[in-house]
């Protein structure tokens, strides 16, 4: 297995602890007026640069890029970052959610679509070289009840260029039940729900978790650091999950850093590194041994996104 970067495929052994789920850049701003497509990537390397260096300081080898078509993708600004700081970044190719889906894909059929990933998962982003490591999808936060005709339209795509090319699919999904119909989907469309990452699982409750890592899909817990949930509720979903005896389905991570070209200067950054400084020794201290952590930090991120 190898997991692609922007310093090229790299081994199991060549990497430590991953960060499966960050941001270097991202546009949250009205997308309409596409602040994302004027960035300088030397305006964005003396804002980000630092915040992997500290990164790296605290024991992060390599971090996952979330930010797909339809909030902002640069794969140069990463490629720019990873440059100037000799720090391998893994960038997806994929679609967000209603309502930014961009009218490109609206007006692509699905077999247009599955080409276009299949592209970028093997020949690389645009001209920059970097293959995408894995496929980046969404639902609608506000709409518990399924997907759009738009987003089933993507995910059907996302499967069949996965199969293609052994890519997982992680999903921004707020809601399990939704999650449950994308997995149904992926089964039809021939791809395994082994290949599924369920982003932000840790919006929805724990019936939710446990269906889904029984059904073999990762359940990643994303927010930690953040402000809604104490460090005690994520320990707590961990060591449930691990109990059930789905310890190799879990992924952490802190849905931090970035810089967004709508806020001056890039706005305020949220360091990468709470994970390792607060979150883990707060792991050990509940019980969870050291060859767990590790499986959770190290080897459970580089199988999820490795192929």
């Amino acid at each position: 297995m190898e997991l692609h970067t922007t310093q090229g495929p790299l081994a199991r052994e060549d990497l430590g602890l991953v960060l499966p789920h960050e941001h270097v850049f991202v546009d949250l701003g009205p997308i309409a007026d596409a602040n994302w497509r004027e960035a300088d990537p030397d305006d964005v390397v003396p804002v980000m640069a630092p915040e992997i260096d500290r990164a790296r300081e605290s024991g992060v080898t390599a971090l996952v890029e979330a930010t797909p078509e339809g909030v902002g993708r640069r794969v140069d600004i990463d490629l720019a970052v990873s440059e100037a700081t000799d720090f391998p970044i893994v960038v997806p190719t994929g679609i967000y959610q209603e309502p930014s889906i961009p009218e490109w894909a609206r007006d692509a059929s699905e077999d247009e679509l599955t080409e276009w990933l299949v592209e970028d998962l093997t020949d690389g982003v645009d001209d920059t070289g970097v293959r995408a490591a894995w496929i980046k999808v969404s639902t609608d936060d506000d709409d518990p009840t399924g997907l759009s005709s738009d987003e089933a339209k993507i995910l059907r795509a996302a499967a069949r260029a996965g199969e293609r090319t052994g890519a997982a699919i992680g999903s921004h999904t707020l809601h399990g039940e939704v999650v449950h119909e994308q997995l149904d989907v992926i089964e039809a469309a021939g791809y395994s729900p082994e290949r599924f990452i369920w982003i932000h699982a840790q919006a929805d409750d724990e019936r939710y978790h446990r269906e889904v890592a029984e059904r073999g899909a990762y359940v990643e817990f994303d927010w930690i650091g953040g402000d809604d949930q104490a460090d005690g509720d994520y320990v707590d979903r961990i060591r449930d999950l691990m109990e059930a005896g789905y310890t190799d389905r879990v992924l952490l991570s802190q849905d931090r850093g970035w810089y967004d070209p709508s806020e001056p200067d890039g706005g305020e950054q949220k360091p990468y590194t709470y994970l390792t400084e607060t979150f883990l020794p707060t792991l050990r201290e509940a019980g969870v041994d050291e060859a767990t952590v590790r499986r959770l930090t190290h080897d459970n991120p580089f199988e999820a996104y490795a192929r």
